[in-house]
């Protein structure tokens, strides 16, 4: 009876037991059917989650051109290579879609991307070990050309994929790298989370990031567990709004005189550091700017320099600086270019340091004030801004120039110069260009007074905003001017002084001269601090050679600045020499390039010339009649008409330069010895998918000579700098030059 009782006792705990835990079970399931929720997350919208698939549509961004619209940035597609590694996504098919031999795989792969088995297999591995879905390959899966990847696609291996992706590319590679910069792929965190995006790192790429990357957006839709569509996917779509084009002010062929001019000088004299700009001293558009060492925006590595050194690096300017002295004295009213002075040496009182001349104190007698500023004497300059100004006029005048201040050019990392003016010599040393500093855009924006009637403009080099997807203008700057500093009369009787310093009898800017233009302008030689101790440093070239100069002088259409820094010179080479010929071959070509009418009508003028109708001639005929023009024809096939040509008819060209013509039966020319911008002209009428390896001239190409070219073909080239493979000559002469304050000798100005 006692273990009956026992029996039944137990049997109603478990029944009571039981009927609680249904009771528990049956009210969740009640309560969960009738919220559709669990611990506060909804079912629905988990559900939901887990089959949809969302995807960011990325924006294109915006392109970078020239004035002359010609495309110096635009986002060039290649491509991401990844793995499905889940077996599960070959199920619906009769072929494998997934990667069924990782061994296999990795040996095809690797010598296809030039890297190890492991580099393609280990990831392969984590990814199964981990259940992975998918993998990707980190850096050597990204960034692969469409040539790579057709090879890879031919070889249908199961499971490899790619997805398109941009890549930010600059056709031109070094040309203008400091104004242009350089964008790349970085990660970037929204509300959604992190995602790589392109983002302007330097230059205008980062000055106008925002408005040039535009806004990306995304689709979403729900799929079942292959990740295909649902027949109701409820897909939603927001489309991407492409970034704005930026036209810049800078011309692609000025530029590029720029550039070659500078690789020239870098590689014969291997200076530490150079500048150059080309201003149009009527607007303030900056024509041309680039400084030495550059880099290529392309693969940005082992960068010397990433400082824009015309806008970001102040230095003692030298006897550039004399113009605004003499400007200032002039407007002042108290200036007597006929009024003598004793030359050679200056000691305003015992207190003072002596001020030289530059030849060893020397000096040339008494001479006139116009004479002085044609020698560049430092006792002139002094002798103004001590006695005839008085510092603090001179300083006001310093202020009007705004050498106090950054130019606003529409640039990033500006930095403005210093005026040295807390002790007496520094008053006077400044009038002369030592002591106080400045940057060369700064100087380019106080010349813009003397060069146009007093009327002081902003440097800019971004012309106009334009929307990319309707082609209209957003915003379109004009010039601006900052500040009257002086009056027309006295830009006028400035520009005559210029004028003097090239063309006078006494002047230290002979080797300025062009042959079709009459220049004017102000040489200087800047001594530089030496970093190891007070003083400046000695010897021949350790100086800043520089000219700002401007053609025509009667009416300036151009200027120029140019310095360059310690370049290495042989024993009786004139200092002069590397920038005059920087500033002769830029400012004489672009003078012709731009059509100003020569004002030197005596000499013979090399024209520019006109060409003819090319497109739908014999092309043996409309070859044999470009070369009795004097132009260089590269002929593209053996048919015998005309389909493209890289000029069209009426455009004018100057005789050294490259005209392509592209025939009914196109083959592929000799490229050797081509510069890179000839090879973009032949890709561009033939629709080449272009790759380049390396700075100069044509070396290699991948498409042999003679064999028949067609649209997208992918045309490798690789390119070097002239002679370098041959050792570079130096000089090291340490010859001393002691006596030389600022300039050397006329003879060498």
């Amino acid at each position: 009876m006692n273990k009956n009782k026992t029996t039944h006792l137990m049997a109603g705990v478990f029944i009571i037991i039981f009927v609680a835990v249904f009771l528990i079970l049956t009210g969740r399931f009640i309560y969960i059917q009738a919220t559709g929720e669990i611990n506060g997350v909804s079912l629905e919208e988990w559900a939901e989650q887990k089959r949809t698939s969302s995807f960011t549509l990325s924006a294109e961004r915006g392109k970078i051109y020239d004035n002359n619209g010609m495309v110096l940035a635009y986002d060039r597609p290649t491509y991401r290579m990844y793995a499905i590694i889940d077996e599960t996504y070959s199920e619906k098919s009769e072929a494998p879609l997934h990667v069924e031999d990782p061994q296999k795989t990795a040996e095809i792969l690797a010598p296809l991307l030039d890297v190890e088995v492991s580099d393609i297999l280990d990831p392969l591995k984590r990814g199964l070990e981990n259940n992975r879905f998918q993998v990707e390959f980190g850096k050597i899966g990204k960034e692969i050309p469409q040539k790579k990847k057709d090879e890879i696609e031919e070889l249908n291996i199961p499971g490899i994929q790619f997805e398109e992706e941009a890549l930010r590319y600059y056709p031109n590679g070094m040309f203008a790298s400091h104004i242009i910069g350089f964008a790349r792929e970085t990660e970037v965190k929204t509300e959604e989370g992190i995602r790589d995006e392109i983002v302007g790192i330097a230059g205008m790429e980062n000055e106008m990031n925002e408005l040039l990357g535009g806004k990306q957006g995304y689709i979403s839709y729900q799929r079942d567990r292959y990740n295909k569509k649902l027949l109701d996917p409820k897909e939603i779509i927001h489309l991407p709004e492409d970034g704005d084009d930026v036209y810049l002010t800078i011309d692609q062929k000025i530029q590029t005189l720029m550039e070659e001019a500078l690789s020239q000088v870098d590689e014969q004299y291997n200076p530490k550091k150079m500048t150059a700009i080309v201003m149009d001293p009527k607007t303030g558009k900056v024509l041309a700017m680039s400084s030495r060492p550059s880099y290529d925006p392309n693969n940005p590595t082992n960068v010397e320099n990433w400082y824009n050194d015309v806008i970001s690096t102040p230095f003692e300017p030298g006897s550039t600086i004399k113009m605004f002295t003499w400007a200032a004295a002039i407007e002042e009213g108290v200036y007597n270019g006929a009024e003598k002075f004793k030359s050679g040496s200056y000691q305003p009182n015992e207190k003072i340091n002596k001020i030289n001349d530059h030849n060893g104190g020397k000096g040339w007698g008494p001479i006139s004030y116009d004479e002085g500023f044609q020698r560049s004497s430092n006792v002139a300059a002094a002798k103004l801004a001590w006695e005839k100004l008085g510092a603090d006029t001179f300083l006001e005048y310093l202020h009007a120039f705004d050498f106090d201040e950054e130019t606003g050019i529409d640039l990033p990392g500006e930095v403005s110069g210093q005026i040295l003016y807390n002790w007496p010599l520094e008053k006077i040393t400044t009038a002369f260009g030592q002591g106080s500093t400045t940057t060369p855009i700064q100087q380019m924006k106080a010349a813009t007074a003397i060069a146009n009637g007093g009327k002081m403009l902003q440097p800019y080099v971004i012309d106009k905003i334009v929307d990319s997807s309707t082609g209209e203008t957003i915003e379109q700057k004009e010039p601006r001017v900052v500040g009257e500093p002086i009056s027309e009369g006295t830009s006028q009787q400035v520009l005559e002084l210029l004028d003097s310093v090239v063309n006078g009898e006494n002047g230290t800017g002979k080797s300025y001269q062009l042959d079709d233009y009459t220049v004017g302008g102000k040489s200087g030689t800047a001594e530089i601090p030496n970093p190891d101790g007070p003083g400046y440093l000695t010897g021949r070239e350790n100086y800043v050679f520089s000219f700002l100069g401007m053609a025509p002088i009667e009416d300036p259409q151009l200027m120029m600045y140019v310095s360059v820094q310690q370049p290495e010179l042989e024993p009786t080479e004139a200092r002069s020499a590397p920038v005059s010929f920087i500033f002769k071959n830029v400012m004489e070509n672009s003078l012709h390039y731009l059509n100003i009418d020569p004002s030197n009508e005596e000499k013979d003028v090399v024209q520019q010339l006109t060409v003819p109708k090319v497109v739908g001639g014999n092309s043996s005929e409309i070859v044999a009649e470009l070369k009795d023009k004097g132009l260089e024809v590269s002929l593209v096939g053996d048919g015998e008409s005309i389909v493209s040509a890289s000029v069209e008819e009426g455009e004018t060209v100057f005789p050294s330069e490259r005209v392509i013509l592209v025939t009914d039966e196109p083959v592929m020319p000799d490229i050797t010895g081509w510069s890179l911008r000839d090879v973009m002209k032949l890709a561009e009428l033939m629709q080449l998918k272009t790759e380049t390896f390396g700075n100069g001239y044509v070396v290699t190409q991948n498409i042999p000579k003679g064999t028949p070219l067609k649209k997208n073909d992918y045309l490798g080239i690789e390119l070097l700098p002239p002679n370098e493979e041959q050792d570079e000559e130096t000089n090291n002469n340490e010859e001393g030059t002691e006596g030389i304050s600022d300039e050397s000798t006329s003879q060498e100005e």
